[in-house]
């Protein structure tokens, strides 16, 4: 896993949303983009970490920061996460983790004695310009968001 690191140029994603909509970096220059890498939809962990932005979103709004969550879920899973938990924010679907793979958070992971290849939990905060400004990758889910916050309240 080869991480990408702050001052590097952010990878021009273009990944379909929970509605098929195809969403891309570039339309959002000009703003601070957090893309949050999160494994799997519906799952404890992911979902504190989603309601913990999902409440943090006017805060994040007034940083002017946009958020953008990813999964290698398929599309259709997206939309029952979305609606199961009030999410205000989109989520992408990264199938074929190409874009995961680019960020350099696809890898080796250990749970319960078993090694398996997924995504890891890490957070990029991208500035105006499309360069990565911040890499979030110490902090318990239902902190991260508030982890963000005190970043971009500094």
């Amino acid at each position: 896993m080869n991480t990408l690191t702050a001052g590097a140029a952010a990878p021009q994603f273009d990944l379909p949303n929970q509605d098929e909509k195809r969403i891309k970096l570039s339309d959002y220059a000009g703003k601070k983009v957090l893309v949050y890498f999160y494994p799997k939809a519906l799952t404890p962990g992911c979902t504190t970490q989603a309601c913990g932005l999902r409440d943090s979103i006017e805060q994040l709004k007034d940083a002017n920061t946009v958020v953008f969550g990813v999964s290698p879920d398929p599309v259709k899973r997206l939309p029952k996460f979305i609606e199961k938990h009030q999410l205000n924010f989109d989520l992408l679907s990264d199938e074929d983790h190409a874009v995961a793979d680019q960020f350099g958070v696809w890898g080796l992971k250990k749970f319960m004695g078993k090694e398996y290849d997924g995504i890891h939990r890490i957070s990029f905060l991208i500035d105006e310009q499309g360069q990565v400004e911040h890499i979030f990758n110490k902090f318990k889910t239902k902190e991260h968001h508030q982890v963000v916050l005190d970043y971009l309240n500094q």
